[in-house]
This record gives C-alpha cells, sequence and structure tokens, in this order.
C-alpha cells in the first residue's frame, strides 16, 4: 500500500489511477524482461557459473553431458569477440554444444574465486595461467565429465566447420585414438573428395 502512495501522486487521480497504475507496472515488467533476453541474447552459446567447477562437473554429469566446454577469454581480445559474435551466434552451433557440453566463458585476467576441477580454491586468472597455461586468448578446453583436458585448442578456429569438429572430435571418441590435428587433416580430405 505504500508503494502505491508513494507512486500515487506522479499519476492521475479518479478512475483513471488503476489504468495508470497497470500500465506502470506492465512497463516495468516489460523492460525488466527485455533487459534479461537482452543478456541472454548477448552470449546464448554459453551457460551461467558460479565458478565452481567442480560442482559444474557433477552438473554435466546429472545433465548426461559429454563434458564442459571453456572458452578461456581477455575482455580486450579481437579475436574472442570475433568468435563469440559470429560463429558461437549461429543457431546449430549453439544447438550442438548446449546439447552435449557445458558451455562457460573463463576470464583469464579475472580476479574473482573459482574452485578448480580437483577442489582447489584460487583465481580465475590463477586457474587460467597455472593450472591452465593459458597465454594467449582464444584457448578453448573440452574437459571430460572427470575434468580431465581431451581436447584444447589455441587461437580461432578459422570456421564454423572447424568449430564444430573440435565438438565431434569428443562426441565420437576421436580424442582416444589420435590428435585433433590428424582429426582435422582427415576431415579436410574427406571434404575435398566429395
Amino acid at each position: 500500500m505504500q508503494v502505491v502512495q508513494s507512486v500515487s501522486h506522479f499519476l492521475p487521480a479518479g478512475k483513471n489511477f488503476k489504468w495508470s497504475l497497470k500500465a506502470l507496472a506492465l512497463v516495468i515488467i516489460t523492460g525488466f524482461l527485455l533487459m534479461i533476453n537482452s543478456a541472454k541474447a548477448a552470449d546464448p552459446f554459453f551457460d551461467e557459473s558460479f565458478g565452481n567447477y567442480q560442482e559444474d562437473l557433477e552438473t554435466a554429469k546429472d545433465d548426461g553431458k559429454k563434458g564442459i566446454f571453456v572458452f578461456f577469454h581477455m575482455e580486450e581480445c579481437p579475436f574472442c569477440h570475433r568468435m563469440r559474435t559470429t560463429i558461437m551466434q549461429e543457431p546449430d552451433v549453439i544447438q550442438f554444444y548446449r546439447e552435449n557440453f557445458l558451455t562457460y566463458m573463463h576470464d583469464i585476467e579475472g580476479s574473482n574465486e573459482v574452485v578448480t576441477f580437483d577442489g582447489k580454491s584460487m583465481t580465475a586468472q590463477d586457474m587460467a595461467e597455472k593450472v591452465f597455461r593459458v597465454r594467449a586468448t582464444p584457448v578453448m578446453i573440452i574437459f571430460d565429465t572427470e575434468g580431465k583436458p581431451v581436447v584444447r585448442y589455441t587461437g580461432p578456429t578459422r570456421t564454423k566447420q572447424e568449430f564444430m569438429w573440435i565438438g565431434e572430435y569428443v562426441m565420437d571418441g576421436s580424442y582416444q585414438i589420435q590428435s585433433f590435428t590428424a582429426y582435422k587433416r582427415a576431415k579436410k580430405r574427406a571434404l575435398r573428395e566429395q
């Protein structure tokens, strides 16, 4: 009631008051929903994380995912920006990765506390530098559901297809028998022969 009284001096009196109050509520709710949707639309590729990768592993297992895709980036990295605004905006790319992996961004300069896959607490920067030796960005690593890295790709992919191959390499189990370089070479050869 106090909210209505404090807002009421801005709204017309009489029978238009209820209509105006409903209109104001509708505008506020619509603005809030647009804000949420625009935040999601900015990076629809990525899941939200609280920085506890050990818990994220359990979520991945519970959700039947093949692993966790981590995009190590810096805010001012033009290659990261290009990946996030082009390839990672493609609906089929988003669908494939989100169906098969949990997908997270990791700021290599971040000062926020994270918990690593093996339960150690440290800053995001220390995890990137000391644990995974990320020096340049982007670096994309897919971890299995035990927290072990199964593929690492440094730099932006040249094409959407090449980015899809990173995920397919894990999904079809090829990481267990060959390097990603050999896998990619075979994929390119198969495309030329078609």
